[in-house]
């Protein structure tokens, strides 16, 4: 097997397709933002209810949960460039299509089967397996930069499309963001042609753990990653999903909405790459709670404070807080499984937060449905959050109990 040498792992090669991969997840993330941003629009086309109308958000995360096992495979058996090219048909044609849907369940079937399963999947969760085999002293900056990606399409997109949908109608702005997708997407991917060199056994990664020494089983620990991904991504999702709705009902506008969430992921940007830093000095575990711990305040806070002024401070202080949730995944992942096994076992906890992310949207329209009200909507995301605490709390527990991790 060949050995890899720190010079293969962290050269200028991997750092250029690091910031391809980000380019490529950043465009990846548009179906994604864009059906948060149009629901109030679908909903009021299409005459269907708050719940109805999250159904292609829903729909769209299960595609992408579900795609990203799927690409990975395809990833670790040809290479990232496949799943790559694939996702960059899919997310064409998908957007091309919702464009021109006569209805909610069509619209919802296209996000979920073209924009999701092959197109958004392709360039989420195999891009970032990918990445953690690049690098290893540097493992957690890194994988926190291509992970931004998801964060900087929330940052970018939104108000773009807003501002698009408000000018040119919310169809027309599909169907030229397909084809910008094939444009561009087509051309990055040829920057991923290179498969990422071996992992030989005399590699930083000597110093992996494993999940024995949790005194778990790796298909235990990998599940209660995956509870603990859904639980996050649950609580995670109430504001994102529908911070836009929300704005509208309070009589901010949409576009308010729209600001806040943009405001939300551009400060979760910088929460990224500094929980990033963060993970390659206190481990993943460590990062977990602590960021799990700090969401929760964030969304304890938009409890009391609903006023214009204050929703766009506590918006950014939940993207400050909760930017560390989802990066943690992948490292713990490589910390605790051999790195031969990264591609899948990353793909299906990443598979786990998206699913929570969309039962999240989902749920939190069904309870607006049936209360009027977002608050306790808000209350169903902190006791989510709080499962999340307890599993990385535990987990960190018995790794010190068992020495895997020395107490801080």
């Amino acid at each position: 097997m060949q050995r890899v040498t720190t010079g293969q792992l962290e050269s200028p090669y991997a750092w250029a397709r690091l910031f391809a991969s980000l380019a490529l997840m950043t465009l990846g993330g548009v179906a994604m933002y864009g059906v948060v941003v149009v629901l109030p629009a679908v909903q009021a086309e299409f005459g269907v209810a708050r719940a109805d109308a999250a159904l292609p958000y829903t729909l769209t995360m299960i595609g992408f949960g579900i795609g990203g096992i799927l690409m990975g495979a395809l990833a670790d058996r040809f290479g990232v460039i496949v799943p790559v090219l694939l996702g960059a048909l899919g997310l064409g044609g998908g957007m091309v299509l919702a464009g021109m849907s006569h209805s909610i369940l069509q619209f919802a079937l296209v996000h979920g089967v073209l924009a999701g399963l092959l197109g958004c999947s392709a360039t989420f969760a195999p891009l970032v397996a990918d990445t953690s085999l690049w690098f290893a002293r540097r493992r957690g900056i890194a994988v926190a930069i291509v992970i931004s990606g998801n964060y900087l399409a929330g940052a970018v997109w939104p108000p773009i499309l807003q501002y698009l949908f408000d000018h040119a109608g919310w169809r027309a702005t599909y169907i030229g963001l397909g084809v910008f997708c094939f444009a561009v997407m087509l051309p990055l991917a040829l920057m991923l042609r290179r498969r990422p060199p071996a992992i030989g056994s005399t590699t930083s990664v000597n110093t992996m753990r494993s999940a024995r020494s949790l005194g778990l089983s790796p298909n235990g620990l990998t599940g209660l990653l995956c509870l603990a991904g859904l639980a996050c991504c649950v609580a995670m999702s109430m504001p994102q999903v529908h911070i836009v709705a929300y704005c509208g009902d309070l009589g901010y506008g949409v576009q308010r909405g729209a600001e806040m969430l943009s405001l939300m992921l551009g400060a979760g940007i910088v929460s990224r790459l500094a929980f990033g830093s963060i993970m390659d000095r206190i481990g993943g575990l460590r990062t977990l709670l602590l960021g799990s711990a700090l969401q929760g305040i964030a969304l304890a806070l938009f409890l009391p404070f609903d006023g214009l002024a204050s929703l766009y401070v506590v918006s950014a202080l939940f993207g400050l807080f909760q930017g560390g949730l989802v990066p943690a995944y992948p490292i713990i992942v490589r910390e605790f499984f051999p790195p031969r096994e990264a591609g899948t076992r990353v793909a299906i906890v990443l598979m786990a937060t998206l699913f929570g992310m969309a039962f999240g949207g989902w749920v939190s329209g069904a309870i607006f449905d049936a209360t009027g009200s977002y608050r306790a909507a808000f209350v169903n995301g902190i006791a989510w959050n709080l499962l999340n605490m307890s599993i990385a709390f535990w987990l960190l527990r018995r790794s010190w109990r068992s020495g895997a991790l020395a107490p801080a």
